[in-house]
């Protein structure tokens, strides 16, 4: 009992120090990063990706400024004269990439209006589709807050200060207000995206809290992230006033396939006999061994162990076989017999540890998910991790530092539609800005048979131009 005390402690106040005096992150490095240690620099990915670069700048649009040599300095410094000077060549160049700030014009749309000589009949031109009826801000404007706040965290206070700079005073509630309805007019296709996800073989789901405003005290949501990778990346958010696994049955359940979360209890309702398998994360496995360290160095074994198993899904991707029936081959012959040393080695240091110690929690943890943290080897499309899930809720932690809560419920479950178009849009190389300016006008007529067209994964760009990509 004491030594079950004293090991809880240390824990503790390792912890406690770690907080205090590094990051609160974890500090241990991520695994891609070991499995890099020790590997040749790829310098044609290097090359590849630099000539890219050059290639964006090259199609920057180009002003030319010409400096003439004052008519005080035309003389030659040899002899003096002016009259034999001539150009050499074009000059001499310098580039430089300049900064124009944004700025906001005024777009009169003048429709042509003709009447008839007999006084009676009248004929006006056609303007074209408006995002909104009687607006005075355009799909563009409106795809610029919803970018402003989706992407990149930035709350609608700090817009307004960035439009009073540029000379244009614009009322945050101006633009909370085109940021809803502009959230229920592209409900569809956040409910589309949950459709397509519910189809998945594999999904990853995890959720977060997020603040809901309320008289007396800020109350505690949950915004709930479903992500899956194939054929193409598609990631959808739903907001919920509380952690019950309400939310996961809704979304997932009566389908089946492989469900990719972590330990909580939320997502039983849909893991049951006739639902979805459920799988195990190792990364969450990884955490609770690296947390055991400062009391238990031979947690390292575990860990050292793991990172294996990812060196085999690196070796995968390297030879470009991930998901294929050679992927599945490859983790039988070289992931089982780790995935059975490891096994070894928790049987043998369970009995050796307090159940209650980091290194006990660690062991009794990864014991009582083994069957699940084993699933990978029965299918090559299911991973290893929850990492895609996780990463896409960071958007969602980023914006809870930066704007704190949002005002209701709905406002909630709008700021997670308008996140799941974004995030799928930048999953797939598509620039959200151009998306948003795009699709907010044609929903308006587009056949709903057609839905599909309008995803950010299927976006090809405006009627006869090419999609955007994101930068």
């Amino acid at each position: 009992m004491l030594t079950d005390v004293v090991g809880k402690m240390q824990h503790e106040l390792a912890t406690l120090t770690r907080r205090l005096l590094g990051p609160k992150s974890e500090k241990m490095p991520p695994v891609t990063k070991e499995l890099r240690e020790g590997t040749p620099v790829d310098f044609e990915a290097v090359l590849q990706k630099r000539r890219e670069r050059q290639k964006a700048k090259a199609e920057l649009a180009k002003e030319t400024v010409h400096y003439p040599v004052p008519e005080a300095q035309r003389r030659c410094p040899k002899c003096g004269r002016s009259d034999q000077l001539r150009p050499l060549g074009e000059g001499k160049v310098t580039t430089l990439y300049d900064y124009r700030p944004a700025r906001f014009i005024l777009r009169e749309e003048v429709r042509e209006t003709l009447s008839c000589r007999c006084g009676e009949g009248v004929i006006t031109a056609a303007g074209p589709v408006h995002w909104q009826e009687k607006t005075r801000y355009s799909a563009s404007f409106v795809a610029h807050v919803i970018t402003a706040k989706c992407a990149d965290s930035t709350p609608l206070y700090r817009l307004e200060k960035e439009f009073q700079r540029l000379g244009v005073p614009m009322a945050r509630s101006t633009m909370t207000d085109m940021f809803h309805v502009a959230a229920e007019l592209l409900q569809p296709l956040f409910e589309r995206l949950l459709a397509l996800i519910r189809e998945a073989l594999v999904v990853h789901a995890d959720e977060t809290s997020l603040k809901v405003q309320a008289k007396d005290k800020c109350r505690t949501g949950f915004v709930w992230n479903f992500r899956t990778t194939h054929p193409k990346p598609l990631i959808a958010y739903r907001f919920s006033p509380s952690r019950s696994g309400e939310t996961p049955k809704q979304i997932l359940g009566g389908t089946t396939g492989a469900l990719v979360v972590d330990g909580y209890t939320g997502y039983n309702a849909v893991t049951d006999v006739n639902g979805r398998e459920r799988v195990a994360c190792h990364a969450h496995v990884r955490r609770y061994f690296f947390d055991a360290l400062p009391t238990a160095p031979e947690a390292q074994r575990a860990l050292d162990l793991i990172r294996e198993l990812y060196r085999v899904e690196h070796a995968a991707f390297e030879a470009r076989i991930v998901g294929t029936p050679q992927h599945l081959a490859l983790r039988r012959e070289r992931s089982a017999p780790i995935r059975a040393e490891l096994k070894a080695w928790l049987d043998e240091a369970q009995g050796q540890h307090p159940p209650k110690s980091p290194l006990g929690t660690a062991i009794r943890y990864t014991l009582n998910h083994w069957e699940m943290l084993g699933r990978f080897l029965e299918d090559a499309r299911i991973p290893l991790d929850n990492n895609p899930a996780e990463a896409a809720l960071r958007r969602v932690a980023l914006g809870r530092k930066n704007f704190l809560f949002v005002g209701n419920d709905r406002a909630g479950e709008n700021l997670a539609g308008l996140y799941s178009l974004v995030a799928t849009c930048e999953a797939n190389g598509v620039n959200p800005l151009a998306y948003l300016a795009d699709v907010i006008i044609r929903i308006h007529e587009h056949p709903n048979s057609r839905i599909d067209e309008l995803l950010p994964h299927n976006w090809h760009g405006p009627p006869g131009e090419p999609a955007s990509t994101a930068a």
